[in-house]
């Protein structure tokens, strides 16, 4: 009797402590918008200058990119991304991984993956996943666009494609 009562209360104490977790981190695929905005770490490469952003951009309509180095429908997402953003300069464009830079994955291969795949724009590192979170998003990439306002209109997680993309910022500017 003594076993079950303690094993109940483990499993309380689980249950609770998986509670307090989800309230201090969020859940996965659910938006936590109080959150945002966020500050990342930007990176010196193509189109980037190393320092700070504030995602999403502040006044500005800003489209919103959660890749990683290794995730093969990324690489495409950058194209799609990189073949629209001439189009709306006025656009803030961001892209951010949650990659932890270590011995094993520098800042500068970070920024190479970035020049070989054609950004030209804003990225970052969020290692702590808190922009990840933020945004709920539960897959990469994760493509999220907000207006001026910094109010979410858009979320894909997957591929987005550019004339759905075109279509959001159509909408916004």
């Amino acid at each position: 009797m003594k076993r079950r009562r303690l094993l109940a209360a483990l499993a309380g104490a689980g249950l609770a402590g998986g509670g307090l977790w989800a309230a201090q981190n969020g859940m996965p695929g659910v938006a936590t918008e109080a959150a945002l905005p966020r500050r990342v770490e930007t990176l010196s490469a193509a189109g980037s200058e190393a320092g700070e952003a504030t995602v999403p951009t502040p006044d500005t309509v800003t489209v919103v990119d959660l890749f990683a180095t290794w995730c093969d429908p990324c690489d495409e997402q950058i194209e799609i991304l990189g073949a629209i953003r001439p189009d709306y300069e006025d656009v803030s464009f961001v892209s951010v991984t949650n990659e932890r830079p270590s011995e094993t994955l520098t800042r500068a291969e970070i920024a190479d993956w970035w020049d070989r795949n054609g950004g030209r724009w804003t990225v970052g590192i969020d290692p702590g996943s808190d922009l990840l979170t933020a945004f709920g998003a539960d897959g990469l990439p994760y493509v999220a666009i907000a207006d001026a306002d910094g109010t979410i209109s858009y979320r894909q997680s997957g591929l987005a494609g550019e004339s759905e993309l075109r279509e959001q910022l159509d909408r916004l500017v």
